[in-house]
């Protein structure tokens, strides 16, 4: 093994050995310190990456206890996290805020950097008419997940084409199409592609057309 390897593995061992429980104090310590360092929560006490993409409906980065707060003062109902459920610092502090706050958690596992599945795109964009209002949607880093997300909502719930839709995953909020995470943008690409003739909606061409495995390949020879 490498000598980075070596390192790598052995830094996603110590990152993966604590983090994992809020039920005492030593344990909330140990969770707090892993959502500060590791999730880079340290980073997003000022830069939120708030926006709203339509009435009642906002984005932004991985919001930590004192945000939820806020964001329930705003008004907010629904918070939906893009990066699933998970036994992790990021998630029980999530969902312990909400459960003070009265705030709906709802949780659905996108990807920024390879294709998503299918069937948790369809999930998100079918729970869109019912989610209670005011509602935020989050990833990481507000960029990628949000972004997706984000487009999304615009072009099944605002009516919004793709064109005007898109700009949701841009740098302006940090998306960066040249990295890994551009595999968002070429499934856009592709979706724009397969229905130059044949105009489609979004959600129909997901759940006839979209194929994540033949998504990666095509993205990894550009």
């Amino acid at each position: 093994m490498k000598l980075s390897q070596a390192i790598a593995e052995w830094e996603r061992r110590f990152r993966t050995s604590f983090g994992d429980r809020i039920d005492t104090p030593r344990q909330r310590l140990l969770s707090s310190i892993h959502f500060e360092l590791f999730d880079h929560a340290l980073l997003r006490h000022l830069w939120t990456n708030l926006d709203q993409i339509a009435p009642g409906a906002y984005r932004s980065n991985q919001p930590g206890p004192a945000r939820v707060a806020r964001y329930a003062r705003m008004g907010i109902k629904t918070i939906v996290t893009l990066r699933g459920r998970a036994q992790r610092a990021h998630y029980l502090f999530e969902q312990e805020a909400c459960a003070r706050h009265g705030i709906d958690l709802i949780d659905v596992s996108l990807h920024a950097k390879k294709p998503c599945d299918r069937d948790e795109m369809l999930r998100l964009i079918d729970i869109f008419p019912s989610l209670p209002r005011p509602f935020l949607m989050h990833c990481k880093s507000g960029a990628d997940r949000a972004g997706l997300a984000s487009v999304l909502y615009l072009m099944t719930q605002e009516g919004l084409s793709l064109e005007q839709a898109r700009p949701h995953l841009g740098l302006r909020y940090l998306h960066l199409k040249g990295s890994r995470a551009g595999v968002l943008d070429h499934m856009f690409k592709q979706y724009a592609a397969d229905t130059a003739q044949t105009p489609t909606p979004i959600r129909d061409w997901i759940a006839t057309k979209y194929d994540a495995q033949a998504l990666a390949d095509s993205f990894a020879r550009k």
